[in-house]
């Protein structure tokens, strides 16, 4: 990792005002209690004792001292002064030019019992700490760094200079990684090693390496996707690591090292050092042999979707077929009938009647069609040309064509198309799930049980604000139950909006839509004053004024000369960002005129400098220049988060893109589902199948990213969720720490 890994403007705002504290700041920070006005007391004039109280407010605000004690917020001195009844706050100015400023400093560290960094005794707790931090957690170093900083100033320890903090998390960061890569590396037998190491080989004749096949998830929904993808799953499994003992090593360490693998060419792994390069190809086998399984479990699902769709369609066109043969034995037996039916024929004379009016033999045929080709009004499935099978599971609506009257035994291709129904249906609400696994795994293994659950009860319930005893709560609960109840039962007779409707004979509670309002004037002038006013820009000039304000570009490092540089390296980087976002490929943006976009650099720079981590870095900066922004920080301070998703249809062939009517037409998409904190700013993103539901999904989403998350409210569109995603993350025994 780099050791100098903060921006510009993360270095400047360290240790410093980077704007004025609000009420509530300066109440916490800057309110003197009695032990603090005696000791400002003591100083004899009002320059010493601004200064003092300024310098005891600004160690506890920020945690160290200022080269300059004066350089603090306007707002700040006034505030002081008010309390110590100083008529001229501009008289601070006098106080830079005294030496009792230092005086000042070291008595307010001995009075106050501020510890300095540089001792040993610190020095050790802040790195012991760290280790223990990132090796447990795959946080970033910039999130380590702003950790670091809270934990001192909680702990009343000075901060350091920012660099020489910023290198100790560089350096702890590297020991915790060297470590995890080393052990590891110690897992695989030679022969294991050996497998591991071959993925990387491109073989004669191949275009690609068995790592870059083994990452890349069937596309196909179809048999020989199906089988393409089991012999996927073969293959990983063939590599032999699925069964080394892991539990020592923290999942999440696991899982960014093997998302790492998963992102990075095969050239990038194949340059790294020996030990590093072991332990990436083994997290990937680790964590692939579980994705491949859910991709064939996937894969299967959608295939069952599809066998059913068609068996289902393909009985609709075979019943649309037989209607006519339907038809005339169906009037056959009405004219049978009406011969049954007509009083005037003596009881004892209507078979002979019956008879004369329609064969025996052709009444016998026209039963036996009808019989045939009738289905019973609860009937939704239709026979795919069926044969024969045991029978057990089967349940009534399949139960006439898995057991036809007339048949020996049981038919097999109906059976088949029930138990794969039954199968799918078993898997989608998990009564049935393959052990160790992610999307298709028990989920109830997440939960603390037992012994564990009953420790952690206490510290959940805190948390969630409840009882230990769930008693106080489901009294509550069936309290407003029962007035919510009540007042329904009260006002229905005269609300107009409800009414309870016959529909197909059964009661149906029907609720009036709401009507549209219509957008004020004030909106649409509103809407039309802003669109004036956003410039018309091409995305290359987008990308290029972002970096610009942010420097977002400097965070794409070499992959093995991390000082290299070249002229107009930013503007290489953004065409090769630009080309791979649009899925456009270099072409497009090459230009031979221009030395930064010449085909050459642009394929230097994306195989040198494009990848998973830095990659993380340039994201990270957008993030923390979005907090800066003072819209941002009016729209809130990031303690609530909101989950959604958008829908887009899919025009490529893949098994995560599902059918969808309502959002797709007859065309499949998937749902880009977001996670986005109120600073507007996105903390992560996942793709899902748009048909699937959601909920298992979003929490698997936001534990991937639990160590970057304040204990915060979640809120989605299903009211009442943000309690139950909280109590999971404690259920599950995550902790949570301020960014």
């Amino acid at each position: 990792m780099p050791v100098e890994f903060l921006t510009e403007d993360q270095q400047r705002r360290y240790g410093r005002y980077t704007e004025d504290p609000s009420p509530l700041q300066l109440a916490r920070y800057f309110h003197f209690d009695d032990r603090d006005q005696q000791l400002i007391a003591h100083r004899r004039t009002e320059p010493t004792r601004l200064g003092f109280a300024v310098q005891l407010g600004t160690v506890r605000f920020l945690g160290t001292f200022l080269a300059d004690p004066t350089d603090v917020p306007a707002n700040v001195v006034t505030y002081v002064a008010q309390q110590l009844g100083i008529g001229d706050p501009t008289c601070l100015m006098q106080y830079r030019t005294r030496d009792t400023q230092w005086d000042h400093v070291a008595e307010i560290q001995r009075e106050y019992s501020y510890r300095d960094f540089y001792e040993p005794r610190q020095v050790f707790r802040l790195v012991r700490w760290l280790y223990t931090r990132a090796w447990l957690s795959a946080e970033r170093p910039s999130v380590l760094f702003d950790l670091s900083t809270a934990r001192l100033v909680e702990q009343k320890v000075l901060l350091p200079g920012v660099t020489v903090l910023e290198r100790l998390v560089a350096r702890v960061r590297d020991r915790a990684a060297l470590r995890l890569w080393h052990l590891l590396a110690q897992l695989p037998k030679p022969d294991q090693q050996a497998r591991l190491e071959a993925l990387l080989q491109v073989s004669e004749g191949a275009r690609s390496s068995p790592l870059d096949r083994l990452r890349q998830a069937p596309t196909r929904v179809s048999g020989p996707g199906l089988v393409a993808a089991l012999q996927r799953l073969e293959a990983i499994r063939a590599l032999g690591v699925g069964d080394l003992p892991l539990a020592h090593i923290p999942p999440n360490r696991l899982r960014a090292l093997a998302r790492y693998g998963a992102a990075a060419r095969a050239q990038a792994i194949a340059q790294m050092a020996p030990e590093r390069r072991l332990a990436t190809l083994l997290a990937f086998a680790h964590a692939f042999e579980a994705v491949a399984l859910d991709d064939a479990l996937d894969l299967l699902d959608l295939v069952i979707t599809e066998s059913l769709h068609a068996a289902e369609t393909e009985g609709k066109k075979e019943r649309i077929r037989t209607l006519r043969d339907l038809d005339t034995a169906a009037l056959q037996l009405w004219a049978a009938i009406q011969v049954l039916l007509n009083e005037q024929i003596d009881d004892a004379a209507v078979r002979q009647q019956t008879f004369v009016h329609t064969p025996r033999a052709r009444l016998v045929e026209a039963g036996a069609q009808v019989e045939a080709l009738a289905r019973p009004p609860d009937d939704q499935y239709y026979p795919a040309t069926m044969q024969q099978a045991p029978l057990d599971i089967i349940p009534g609506a399949w139960r006439r064509l898995v057991l036809p009257r007339h048949a020996p035994g049981p038919d097999r291709r109906a059976y088949t198309l029930c138990v794969l129904e039954r199968l799918q249906e078993s898997l989608r609400r998990r009564d049935i799930f393959v052990a160790r696994r992610d999307r298709w795994g028990d989920p109830r293994v997440k939960l603390l049980q037992g012994p564990q659950w009953e420790t952690m009860r206490p510290q959940v319930c805190r948390a969630l604000g409840h009882s230990e005893s769930p008693e106080p709560a489901l009294h509550s609960l069936a309290q407003q139950l029962d007035v919510a109840y009540q007042r329904t039962v009260t006002n229905l007779p005269t609300n107009a909006a409800v009414r309870i409707e016959q529909v197909k004979g059964r009661d149906t509670l029907t609720v009036t839509g709401l009507d549209k309002l219509e957008e004020p004037p004030s909106l649409l002038m509103l809407r039309d004053y802003v669109l004036a006013r956003l410039p018309r820009l091409d995305l290359p000039e987008l990308l290029l004024e972002i970096h610009t304000r942010t420097g977002f570009a400097h965070a794409f490092t070499h992959i093995s000369e991390g000082a290299a540089r070249v002229a107009d390296l930013p503007l290489s980087l953004c065409a090769v960002l630009l080309a791979e976002a649009c899925n456009i490929g270099l072409e497009p943006v090459i230009r031979s005129d221009v030395p930064a976009l010449t085909r050459g650099r642009l394929s230097w720079v994306q195989q040198n400098y494009f990848r998973a981590e830095t990659l993380t870095r340039a994201n990270a900066c957008l993030v923390d220049f979005q907090a800066t922004l003072p819209l941002a920080q009016a729209w809130g301070g990031g303690e609530v988060a909101s989950a959604d998703g958008l829908r887009f249809v899919v025009p490529v062939r893949t098994i995560n893109a599902g059918p969808n009517r309502k959002y797709c037409n007859a065309d499949r998409g998937v749902t880009y589902y977001n996670f986005t904190s109120n600073h507007f700013t996105g903390f992560h993103a996942i793709v899902i199948p748009g048909t699937l539901r959601d909920s298992m999904y979003i929490l698997d989403g936001l534990l991937e990213h639990q160590t970057q998350l304040r204990p915060v409210e979640i809120m989605t569109d299903t009211a009442g969720v943000s309690d139950v995603v909280f109590g999971w993350f404690w259920l599950l025994g995550y902790q949570f720490s301020p960014r």
